[in-house]
């Protein structure tokens, strides 16, 4: 027996209204020997990709991007064939082929067949016509048959209900009522040290994760202001979907925050159990937004700029916070001043772990893909993929320029020789032109000793920026200088000197990369910052 139904799906309804991606996927029916299920419905294949991955599809691909985190691409001919762009998800939805209005088409019902087993039919048609003797077997069977059917159903729509509107309480039944979750979570608390969030509880916190809640995006996950039932406000991370390259950055960032305690990295305060169909971490609010914001961003107002000794303040803290990470066997590997946060009194808190790494312990390792945000990756391990602390060395070179120059790491505005920031000021500082790079802001014309102190942050951090990595100063050496800066003791007092043999590092996203075979090195820390006196150290920065 052969039954044609329509089904209305709410989350392909969702994605027509608001076109975010998420939680699309393909359909999933269940099995069963007594029923089958066939969409009738055309379809067509697409490829879900999450927009950080940077993912390259077939060059006769099309892309439709969503207001999420997340793009498709498709094929015109709807070739399902072709292979899927590295890192995608592919996926099949319905499409009504006799409308024109797009090319996708995308409708949100769909026709199911469904074909009932001859056994299961002919059990339902006898309707006891069968002699006395067969009934007791005949009747339960063909209500067993309905009933079968008719749960079926259910199950579908249920399913595909729960993925899209997951239930809190389904999930704290499982997670706390459950022996072998209870003990699973507790499990995960006593390893790692950490409290383990309900996520009712963190939902409740965020107002059910509204929009109005957000704080900001990452490549990672999205963050919410919340408010927990003993009056702390936190800062909430939703991780993006929950598949085994989620969980393993989840892991990762857990393991990791739970070995750091430093006035300058923001507080870690728990997180829940990686079996909750969330993955949720818990930091402290820091309230007065990231560096970026205050100087490039929607805080950057004239009359709220951030001051120079408040930017000095800041640099060093940050490097404060990189040097104890270093002297914990820690890489953070995306240093910026995005992840650079700011209390009410401009203090700073280093955030987000996500893709920070322990030191391998093998000098020969490899990374199998080079991570970061443009216009701050260290050119040497985007060209080698070896990940080392003077990765993070370069990264805080860049956050250092933009500190004195007011300008974003990376401007496609810009010349295109000078689109990175690192290019554009070591080019200023090979030629000393200070004043091109410097904002006027800061008091450089007016103020001698900000024109001191900025010229010679400037001089630190070209070392940081040098393509060799040998040649740049360990964290703990860059903090010494930057203090040394900040209080004026033995101060260069030749602030115009010169940089001609000085070769140009490349920048993280330079297609070609200078090669310095026969070349002079560049000059030595001694040359650049005459009080600093560049010396192998080992690491030891406390809170």
């Amino acid at each position: 027996m052969t039954q044609h139904i329509r089904v209305k799906a709410l989350w392909l309804l969702e994605y027509l209204k608001t076109n975010k991606c998420e939680n699309l996927a393909n359909f999933a029916f269940p099995h069963s020997r007594f029923i089958s299920f066939k969409p009738t419905t055309p379809s067509r294949t697409l490829f879900k990709c999450n927009r950080t991955l940077h993912s390259t599809p077939h060059r006769n691909f099309k892309n439709v991007t969503c207001r999420d985190n997340y793009k498709f691409y498709y094929s015109p001919l709807n070739k399902a064939s072709q292979s899927s762009p590295s890192g995608c998800l592919p996926i099949q939805l319905p499409v009504n082929e006799t409308s024109h209005k797009d090319e996708l088409n995308l409708i949100a019902e769909f026709d199911l067949e469904l074909h009932v087993s001859d056994d299961c039919s002919s059990c339902h048609f006898k309707e006891g016509k069968e002699n006395k003797n067969n009934d007791e077997v005949v009747i339960p069977l063909a209500v067993g048959c309905t009933v079968l059917f008719m749960i079926t159903l259910f199950v579908i729509f249920w399913h595909l209900y729960k993925k899209k509107y997951p239930s809190s309480k389904l999930l704290e039944r499982n997670t706390y009522s459950d022996p072998s979750s209870r003990s699973e979570v507790e499990g995960w608390s006593v390893y790692f040290r950490v409290p383990v969030f309900s996520y009712n509880e963190l939902e409740k916190a965020t107002n059910n994760f509204h929009v109005e809640k957000e704080l900001g995006n990452g490549g990672f996950g999205t963050v919410y202001h919340g408010k927990l039932h003993d009056g702390r406000e936190v800062a909430v991370k939703r991780l993006y979907g929950h598949n085994h390259r989620q969980v393993e950055q989840f892991i990762n960032e857990v393991e990791i925050l739970t070995r750091l305690r430093h006035k300058n990295l923001v507080s870690f305060y728990g997180c829940t159990s990686r079996s909750c169909h969330e993955l949720l971490l818990v930091y402290e609010y820091i309230p007065n937004g990231t560096v970026a914001d205050h100087i490039q961003g929607h805080q950057a107002t004239p009359g709220s700029l951030l001051t120079w000794p408040t930017r000095m303040s800041i640099a060093i803290e940050t490097a404060s916070a990189l040097a104890y990470l270093h002297a914990s066997d820690i890489i953070h590997r995306d240093v910026k001043t995005n992840n650079i946060l700011l209390d009410d009194n401009f203090c700073v808190k280093v955030a987000d772990f996500g893709l920070s790494r322990l030191f391998p312990n093998d000098l020969s390792h490899v990374s199998t893909a080079p991570q970061g945000t443009p216009g701050y990756v260290d050119p040497e391990y985007n060209q080698c993929y070896q990940l080392t602390s003077k990765s993070d060395v370069y990264s805080f070179g860049v956050v250092l320029m933009e500190l004195i120059s007011s300008l974003p790491a990376v401007d496609v505005f810009r010349h295109k020789h000078e689109i990175n920031l690192a290019d554009l000021a070591v080019n200023k500082i090979e030629k000393c032109a200070f004043h091109e790079l410097i904002d006027p802001h800061l008091g450089f014309e007016s103020d001698d000793g900000v024109r001191t102190m900025t010229i010679l942050v400037a001089k630190l951090a070209f070392q940081c920026l040098q393509q060799d990595k040998e040649t740049r100063p360990s964290m703990d050496e860059v903090l010494e200088a930057l203090k040394k800066i900040q209080s004026g003791k033995d101060a260069h007092e030749d602030q115009e000197m010169a940089y001609d043999d000085v070769q140009q590092p490349a920048s993280p996203d330079r297609d070609e990369v200078r090669v310095l075979r026969n070349k002079r090195l560049p000059v030595s820390i001694e040359d650049v910052t005459d009080f600093w006196t560049s010396r192998p150290t080992t690491p030891n920065v406390s809170g």
